[in-house]
């Protein structure tokens, strides 16, 4: 840190977080805060009751606690310093990690969900690791373009973010993404971000102008380390208000003073609201301290956002530091970003209409987190196919005596009898297994765990229906294995449906409904044909397989009759193979 930094008086703790419902009313009177306790600690339970966080300094490994250690390496591309680095958490066993939540006013894009979906996924492996992670993730409620949008509705700008801030949450269970630890919202928050930005000006990085004030970035000598933006290059840019009052077009506002019709909250600076970017500085620091481990979201957030967030924290405490920067690649259309400023995007609602919420997800991680993604038709069905393939496979009937048997010891997780697998199958375990921590190890690469899920569902497949597979000794324990490895690994990705069954009717319905087809019309198809076979009118039977697969639905014939699944439209069948 540069020379002014190093005179700072404090880092003292935010007042304590109180959560309650704004009173406002249709003339949106002022909100009234309680009077606050300046010397009164934060407390929060994020890891469980013995386990309380006090600005980061309870994180502290118990005697003899063994799960706290992680079971493997992690690898992260980290942003700051743009390589991957070996990950290694500020506290044994321990994680705090902070994301960047929706500012709720509209409808969530997959946009979002391409966003959610990759921490839930690092969430997950995490979990999965064996630490314990204190997971923060926050809703803007109180921003420029809620209250734009209320004021477009005639609505309450506090009820309308709240009823989206519900909307938000459908669409993430829909996306099987877990709660986060803690969901802190600006609205509750002010005590803790009117603190914050009082311990800015105090330390001389910040200036009132007639209400408002704003963040200095000359007096930052470090800023644009995040983005590698150099100062000169700055200029006032999203969400950076252009203002002549200004003494650098760059400096953002930490507070801005009431304006008629719009919402307000008392401070020092007389009322107002504040800027965006102090919102989520305030709340990191709120629950996990000025120190911690991961910092993340989507790649538009690393300039101006989080390089204000790294300035902010820096100017509050210069004890300030997140070990790990993380941000997901876009979600383009004709190679271009998928936004709501641009009008170029599908809400999470308007895709799974047609395509299931868990093909979207295969399809968001089908892609290297960091990589960009082009949204398409053509994707979201080689997605429902896929899936479709990956459920349908391990469907199949165990006994549950066997899964009870005495001879059945742990490894890794997954339940195999000692001397009850073939070892091809063990074999086949191993490697799956090893495949999977060295992808998931390195960067979360899960498109290669996904290419990996091939080969034991090909085996299970074998198993199951070819006639050497059949005779296979022990071919139930081998199957029972298999399936558990293959269980493992999709609840990891956030895959793992509560039943197979269910989700595979729910899957064979939304392709019906891209098709405009019911399931007794296929029905009633599968009939002719056959009756078009026993006939030996082959031109026929041909035709009728045909049409229905030029719109998804693909035949398949057995000794035990004819049965139809989702399929890649013929179309886009030719569409991949010419583009492969």
């Amino acid at each position: 840190m540069g020379s002014l930094l190093l005179n700072l008086r404090f880092c003292k703790p935010l007042s304590s977080v109180r959560f309650s419902l704004l009173p406002f009313s249709n003339s949106f009177q002022k909100v009234q805060l309680k009077p606050l306790k300046p010397n009164k600690p934060r407390l929060f339970r994020c890891f469980g009751s013995s386990q309380p966080v006090i600005d980061n300094k309870t994180f502290t490994k118990t005697d003899g606690d063994k799960s706290a250690t992680p079971s493997s390496q992690l690898w992260l591309y980290n942003t700051m310093t743009r390589k991957k680095e070996l990950f290694k958490s500020k506290v044994e066993g321990k994680i705090g990690m902070y994301v960047c939540g929706v500012t709720a006013y509209d409808l969530s894009h997959i946009g979002h969900a391409r966003v959610y979906v990759t921490f839930d996924v690092l969430y997950r492996y995490l979990k999965h690791l064996g630490y314990q992670v204190c997971y923060v993730r926050n809703f803007t409620d109180v921003d420029d373009k809620i209250i734009a949008r209320a004021n477009e509705l005639g609505e309450d700008p506090i009820s309308l973010s709240r009823r989206y801030c519900e909307e938000f949450h459908q669409d993430m269970e829909y996306l099987h993404c877990l709660p986060p630890s803690v969901e802190p919202r600006v609205s509750d928050h002010m005590p803790q971000i009117i603190d914050m930005i009082k311990q800015i000006i105090d330390n001389g990085f910040a200036y009132r102008v007639e209400g408002d004030v704003y963040f200095s970035v000359d007096k930052f000598p470090e800023y644009g380390k995040l983005s590698g933006r150099k100062l000169e290059d700055n200029r006032a840019g999203e969400r950076v208000a252009v203002d002549s009052r200004k003494k650098n077009p760059a400096d953002f506002a930490l507070w801005k003073s009431a304006k008629e019709g719009e919402p307000f909250w008392e401070s020092p600076w007389g009322p107002g609201r504040p800027g965006w970017h102090i919102e989520c500085s305030a709340m990191s620091a709120a629950y996990l301290g000025y120190s911690f481990d991961i910092h993340g979201g989507g790649m538009d957030l690393v300039f101006p956002h989080h390089e204000n967030e790294i300035a902010q924290s820096c100017a509050a405490c210069n004890h300030s530091n997140i070990s790990y920067w993380i941000h997901n690649g876009f979600v383009t259309i004709d190679s271009e970003k998928m936004s709501k400023s641009l009008g170029n995007f599908f809400t999470i609602r308007q895709v799974i209409e047609l395509y299931h919420p868990l093909a979207l997800r295969l399809f968001l991680i089908g892609t290297h987190y960091q990589s960009p993604i082009n949204y398409s038709v053509l994707q979201l069905e080689s997605a429902s196919e896929r899936i479709f393939y990956i459920y349908q496979v391990p469907q199949h009937r165990i006994s549950p005596s066997y899964l009870n048997h005495p001879n059945i010891v742990k490894h890794e997780d997954i339940s195999i009898g000692k001397d009850s697998v073939p070892p091809d199958t063990v074999i086949s375990i191993d490697k799956f297994h090893n495949d999977f921590v060295a992808s998931m190890s390195d960067d979360l690469h899960t498109p290669v765990v996904l290419a990996a899920l091939s080969d034991p569902l090909k085996t299970i497949n074998d198993l199951l229906h070819t006639r050497k597979g059949k005779k296979q000794a022990k071919r139930l324990e081998s199957l029972t294995a298999l399936e558990k490895t293959i269980r493992n690994v999709l609840t990891v990705l956030g895959l793992m449906p509560t039943s197979y069954s269910e989700v595979l009717q729910q899957l064979r319905e939304k392709a019906l409904k891209r098709a405009k087809l019911t399931e007794d019309h296929v029905l009633l198809k599968i009939e002719e044909r056959n009756v078009a076979r026993k006939n030996k009118d082959y031109e026929k039977s041909d035709a009728i397989r045909k049409d229905l697969a030029a719109v998804g639905v693909a035949l398949m014939d057995s000794p035990e009759g004819t049965a139809w699944r989702p399929a890649l439209p013929l179309a886009f069948q030719e569409q991949q193979v010419a583009t492969s």
